[in-house]
């Protein structure tokens, strides 16, 4: 019993031991990782310390050399001068017949035989565009022609008969007053013989006209009659015709650009879908401005063409005219509330803004008709970024023109 407590009391002291061994052991690694912990932080601060001093030190030397050179910006500007400009009108409108003509029937009318043309197609004057049936009025001039023969065998009788009569009358066998009467009935039957032929050549101008016809050489735009149709002086039209061919465009101008074109003004067409330039001129302006739309019409004559087609759309670039005027970009105009304006660059370098009129627009720039003089230096981009009294430092970009 008392060797059993004896080596209880050992182990117990040898569980205490190692325990307190392990227990330095573990404090000894907590201060390792301590003092680790602690030199990392200290070589952070230091590494940190050491970027900022050298971040600190680059702005001071940029703020001492180049804040004067950030705080003018550089600004593109033109000197645009005084060039040619074209000054052209940008219009719309209608494609229609310069000079139409309807056609309609011009006789007595009837039911139509045969229709000879279609849209499209060309005629001469006086060409057939529909034949109507004529059998009937074929027989009555058959009948007149045959009146005229009995008329003028009745008359031929009548002069036969006053011949032998003047024979006799000189034996004292006739009276004059036979003679008289034999006389007046030879030129009776003559005059029927004139009725005859004169109803004749009516039947046949009557029958002439029955069919209808082109009443001068053009194309034929619309048809509105066909086979079988019965026609007559109520029908209304049953062709429509350009004379010649010849087309026109009806532009509305305004009241302002309508007293700048001239009869004979150069204009360029395009019908809407084509990439066509057709060349023509203003043959007619409009004496009239309407009081609705403060509009006038101007009428452009140009030639056939298979893209023009009456009642379609087309566009139109009138030239009325040149004149000296700058030309700027358009990336130098800007507009707002107040109207159109540019921003030029004064003697002291600081931005201004100058109210401006534009002209005419072309491929080639915005010509201004009025605000500028050519000898200013515009700002040609960024303009947007800018205000008047801003200072800038321009740089002059060399024209193009």
């Amino acid at each position: 019993m008392n060797y059993e407590r004896k080596v209880d009391s050992m182990d117990s002291l040898a569980g205490t031991q190692s325990y307190y061994e392990e227990a330095d052991n573990r404090r000894k690694r907590t201060r390792l990782i301590v003092g680790v912990v602690l030199i990392v932080l200290a070589l952070a601060a230091a590494w940190f310390a050491f970027s900022s001093a050298k971040g600190d030190g680059a702005a001071s030397a940029d703020g001492a050399g180049g804040t004067g050179a950030q705080a003018i910006p550089n600004v593109t500007v033109v000197v645009p001068g005084r060039v040619s400009v074209v000054a052209a009108i940008s219009v719309n409108g209608t494609i229609a017949a310069r000079r139409e003509m309807p056609v309609g029937v011009a006789g007595e009318g009837g039911q139509v035989a045969r229709v000879l043309v279609e849209p499209g197609q060309w005629v001469g004057a006086g060409q057939t565009l529909a034949v109507i049936d004529r059998s009937v009025q074929t027989q009555q001039a058959a009948g007149l022609a045959a009146s005229i023969k009995v008329a003028q065998a009745d008359a031929d009788l009548a002069q036969s008969e006053l011949e032998r009569a003047q024979a006799l009358v000189g034996r004292g066998f006739i009276s004059k007053a036979d003679l008289d009467r034999k006389r007046a009935t030879r030129d009776s039957a003559n005059a029927r013989v004139r009725v005859a032929q004169a109803q004749y050549q009516e039947a046949v101008a009557r029958n002439g006209r029955l069919d209808i016809v082109a009443p001068a050489a053009g194309l034929v735009l619309t048809r509105q009659v066909e086979p079988g149709q019965v026609v007559g002086a109520g029908s209304g039209v049953l062709f429509r015709m350009a004379k010649g061919g010849e087309m026109e465009m009806l532009a509305q101008l305004a009241e302002a650009d309508l007293q700048r074109v001239k009869v004979g003004t150069r204009a360029t067409v395009t019908p809407v879908g084509t990439d066509l330039k057709i060349a023509g001129q203003v043959w007619q302006v409009s004496p009239i401005v309407s009081m609705d739309t403060r509009q006038g019409t101007v009428r452009i004559a140009i030639p056939y063409s298979s893209a023009l087609r009456p009642g379609g759309f087309a566009d139109a670039r009138l030239v009325a005219g040149s004149g000296e005027a700058p030309l700027l970009p358009e990336s130098a105009v800007q507009s707002g509330p107040e109207g159109n304006f540019v921003l030029i660059v004064d003697g002291k370098n600081q931005i201004q803004r100058r109210p401006v009129k534009v002209g005419t627009v072309t491929d080639g720039g915005v010509s201004i008709a009025s605000g500028l003089t050519g000898t200013e230096k515009v700002v040609v981009l960024a303009g947007a970024f800018l205000n008047p009294g801003d200072k800038v430092k321009p740089v002059v970009q060399k024209s193009s023109q």
